[in-house]
């Protein structure tokens, strides 16, 4: 018995120092599990505070890109800068290497590169010529880009456009854009890519790009790009917006100068002349007029009366009526014939003008001594002459409007053609603008019409003719948009 109580106490011995073991590598286990769950934690902890850093560092790129982007806007950069900043602001942003900016071009046809980066890559596929060139001159790669038209709908770029929605292109090499065995492109990058609209209308496209040994762009980062294509979007569109504006603002600005000096050139009051009283007007339909009326003081008591129509409306005829004044001025002043004034007119204009334009004028050489008129008439409308006894006539001798031939035609059809004006007698020069005046009904307020109101008006004077015929003629109208300009000249003998 007590052999056996010494068996178990070292049994008992043997089993507590085993569990005393077991205890020890079970709390070294602990321990170990503790200290690797402190360091995951601290990992964790770590990561989470690079991660915050990291996030937090995106958001203050983000908020000065934005800072950057409303004030380029407010101080009215120019489009190149605007595009400049978008870009380069993005690849900060992002943490990309390069980017650009493809704007698609009036006719929205084709994708131009407006903005690239200092290292944008290439991004198109090149013929291979061209990098035949690049051998020989490394620039020429970079001149073929800036200089290339990408049809809108054609290659990698062209495909994003289409979608509508925003890519991440992770290996643009391989794009099947770059499959043609006739474009050459061996960059190894990826891209993030987006469309830019505008009021329901395409824009462009922005990019941004990384080499492909390096990070690969997070879905953190191509969200943030969409939002930051967006936001520069509809920059570029108030942009644009604002320059159209600001550009017609100094249009209309250099066409008001423009009237200004047109009006210089418009007689600035009726002309006194012996036996006679004349009055005129002029309504431009635009801010120019391509119509126009002159008198021109010449010797022996004879003062020319000029009226004349430019076809067309605008700058153009502006320019054309400025021409026609000054040449027929001088011609005039060095040969009082009229006819042969006109012909040399005829002929310094044809060389100039445009095909789809011609002048259709009237000339009339007042002498102050008789009451005679000398008249050429170069293809314009036929004027109605109220006599005294309130009989009415028309005149229209026959004649080629100017600009339509060098000469020849000119000089043959063209006639000179005289007219007795007696007391009381009152003759009407105008152009069509008056004739084909509409109204709201789209009627012409014609010849038959002017005619009776000049007929009413005859025997109170010029000054009474012009005023009454233009209130006529502006009820007639009734508020209706006019469409060409209107000049009006009586002509009354005393």
């Amino acid at each position: 018995m007590t052999i056996l109580l010494s068996l178990n106490v070292d049994t008992l011995i043997e089993d507590v120092s085993l569990i005393n073991f077991l205890i020890g590598v079970l709390g070294l286990f602990v321990i170990l599990y503790l200290f690797i769950l402190w360091r995951k934690t601290r990992q964790t902890l770590q990561e989470t505070k690079d991660e915050k850093d990291i996030i937090e560092g995106e958001e203050n790129r983000m908020f000065t890109f934005l800072h950057t982007l409303g004030q380029a806007i407010e101080e009215d950069h120019s489009e190149v800068k605007l595009h400049r900043e978008i870009v380069d602001g993005l690849v900060t942003v992002v943490d990309a290497v390069g980017g650009a900016i493809y704007l698609l071009d009036s006719r929205k046809r084709y994708l131009l590169p407006s903005y690239l980066s200092e290292n944008c890559p290439q991004l198109i596929g090149l013929p291979v010529e061209a990098r035949e060139k690049s051998k020989l001159n490394p620039k020429a790669i970079k001149s073929a880009i800036r200089l290339s038209k990408i049809p809108a709908d054609e290659g990698m770029l062209g495909s994003v456009l289409s979608s509508g929605v925003a890519q991440y292109v992770p290996d643009v090499k391989n794009h099947e854009a770059f499959r043609d065995a006739f474009v050459h492109f061996d960059e190894d990058i990826s891209a993030l890519i987006a469309p830019m609209s505008y009021g329901g209308s395409d824009i462009g496209l922005l990019i941004i790009t990384r080499d492909r040994a390096g990070r690969a762009f997070s879905q953190n980062e191509f969200k943030l790009f969409q939002s930051l294509s967006e936001q520069s979007a509809f920059a570029l569109g108030n942009a644009q917006i604002h320059h159209e504006a600001n550009e017609k603002r100094k249009f209309e600005s250099e066409l008001r100068i423009a009237r200004d000096v047109q009006s210089v050139l418009l007689p600035s009051s009726d002309p006194d002349i012996p036996g006679y009283r004349i009055t005129g007007t002029n309504s431009p339909a635009r801010i120019i007029s391509g119509d126009y009326f002159d008198y021109i003081p010449l010797e022996n008591g004879i003062t020319a009366i000029v009226i004349a129509d430019v076809t067309g409306k605008g700058v153009a005829a502006g320019l054309l009526m400025a021409m026609c004044r000054s040449a027929l001025r001088s011609e005039l002043l060095r040969e009082q014939d009229p006819l042969e004034a006109l012909s040399r007119v005829n002929k310094q204009i044809f060389a100039d003008i445009r095909e789809d334009m011609f002048i259709s004028l009237a000339l009339y050489l007042l002498n102050d001594q008789d009451g005679s008129i000398q008249m050429v008439c170069a293809g314009h409308d036929k004027a109605p002459l109220v006599r005294k006894n309130k009989d009415l006539e028309w005149i229209k001798p026959p004649g080629l409007a100017i600009g339509l031939d060098d000469g020849d035609v000119f000089s043959r059809v063209t006639k000179l053609h005289n007219v007795q004006l007696e007391s009381g007698d009152c003759l009407l020069l105008y152009t069509d603008g008056v004739t084909e005046a509409m109204n709201p009904q789209q009627d012409e307020y014609g010849k038959e019409r002017m005619a009776k109101a000049f007929k009413s008006a005859a025997q109170g004077g010029s000054e009474h003719i012009v005023t009454e015929l233009s209130k006529d003629l502006k009820k007639f109208v009734n508020g209706y948009h006019q469409m060409d300009d209107i000049t009006i000249i009586a002509i009354e003998k005393r």
